[in-house]
């Protein structure tokens, strides 16, 4: 917390040097990892959270984000401490070159793992899913289109092309659309949503204090899905799952694009991605949680996910579910550029770079999956192959971590002296 002003001027790109090795800048690292984390995690994973937990799962995500933010330093600091070279001999930074790079060869079975699992963590099924699902509930049912598997299918061919258009083009391509497309964004979705908030302003201090005494009494947690003996343990889990599915601290994914930064200085960007967490799941989320629990429709309808933010919406502003769709719409889309990047590089790792662009072909196949399958499939997928993830991440980042704390030192020191 003492050097996030550090960090947003490292962002700003005061410390750029474009002799530097690396891809991208600091911005555009930053940007395409929040591009796959600002997303449907933000809109249909808080919805999903509070539409199963109650008030008190987002206390939860609050408490995974904060200590995401320190996850997120551990990891993409090694991502630069420990950048590798793939087959090509371009440098690459991310979870399975910094357990090679830093524990050494003997290690490698956990980056094979880390990076198989990657391939499957990348795919977009959640967002896929969560986007047809909002152009189902928005445009299509209200207008009495019927849905069926053939309408889903038609949805999925229009985000293949799209898709297919952005991801064959590479990284560059895809930092570029991202630091554009997120920005603003998030800029539209956070005026709506603080316009909802200005009309129900004497209901915010309520559901405020209600997130945290619902966190411990778990008063609206079903009772019939216990967790280490209870319903709390059950809430905490739950609040933990959808916060990581948030912002993806802990699992790997941030620190290859982070790794990609310009720079030779690893604690600036393990700076630059602590930022993530703030942006993602203490604001971005925060928002989400307030507009569906003062509007009361967590408690009026059956709705979960996307349909569960896009009623609240409908609710509070006039064409609000239309606003909502927009930037439902572009969330989507730019988290669908962002997980292709972190697919090829799992693939590059496991069989050469020169092949990484078959990952691309599966990875478009999977959006046609995702989009005629039910939501609870696509969810419980993620959670799992997310577990998978994390695993040989978080061991790694504990071995490390005295490398990460020393690196840290010196930097922090230097920095008093300039």
């Amino acid at each position: 917390f003492r050097y996030l002003g550090h960090a947003v001027s490292v962002l700003r790109g005061k410390y750029d040097n474009p002799n530097d090795a690396g891809e991208i800048s600091h911005f555009k690292a930053l940007t395409t990892a929040l591009s796959s984390t600002i997303g449907m995690g933000n809109i249909a994973g808080v919805a999903l959270a509070i539409s199963v937990g109650g008030p008190g799962a987002m206390f939860w995500m609050w408490v995974s984000a904060i200590v995401g933010m320190s996850t997120k330093y551990f990891t993409s600091t090694l991502a630069i401490l420990y950048r590798g070279k793939d087959s090509n001999g371009e440098i690459q930074g991310g979870p399975m070159y910094f357990i090679t790079e830093g524990l050494g060869k003997h290690w490698k079975f956990l980056a094979v793992l880390f990076s198989v699992f990657g391939m499957l963590g990348a795919l977009p099924v959640v967002n896929v899913n969560q986007l047809k699902q909002a152009i189902n509930d928005i445009i299509l049912i209200p207008n009495g289109v019927e849905v069926s598997f053939g309408s889903n299918f038609i949805i999925a061919i229009v985000l293949v092309i799209v898709t297919s258009f952005v991801i064959l083009g590479g990284l560059q391509r895809i930092s570029n659309w991202a630091s554009k497309m997120v920005p603003a964004m998030v800029v539209l979705y956070f005026v709506l949503v603080m316009v909802i908030l200005g009309i129900y302003i004497e209901e915010v201090p309520r559901y405020l204090s209600l997130i945290v005494t619902d966190a411990f009494a778990a008063d609206y947690f079903p009772e019939d899905k216990p967790f280490l003996g209870g319903v709390l343990g059950a809430l905490i889990l739950h609040g933990i799952k959808r916060g990581a599915f948030s912002n993806e601290a802990g699992l790997g994914t941030a620190p290859m694009a982070h790794g990609a930064a310009k720079t030779d200085e690893p604690v600036r960007e393990g700076l630059v991605a602590m930022l993530g967490p703030v942006i993602d799941t203490l604001i971005v989320c925060t928002l989400t949680a307030l507009a569906i629990l003062v509007t009361g429709v967590w408690e009026t309808t059956s709705d979960n996910g996307v349909s569960l933010t896009a009623s609240a919406f409908e609710l509070a502003l006039p064409y609000g579910q239309y606003l909502l769709m927009i930037c439902v719409f572009f969330f989507s889309v730019s988290s669908l550029f962002s997980y292709s990047y972190y697919g090829t590089k799992c693939l590059s790792f496991l069989i050469g770079a020169d092949k990484k662009h078959y990952y691309n072909y599966f990875y478009i196949l999977s959006i046609i999956l995702a989009a005629t399958t039910p939501f609870e499939a696509m969810i419980n997928f993620i959670d799992g192959v997310f577990a998978f993830m994390a695993f040989p991440t978080m061991i790694a980042t504990i071995l490390l971590a005295p490398k990460v704390i020393s690196a840290s030192k010196i930097y922090f020191e230097k920095l008093k002296k300039d």
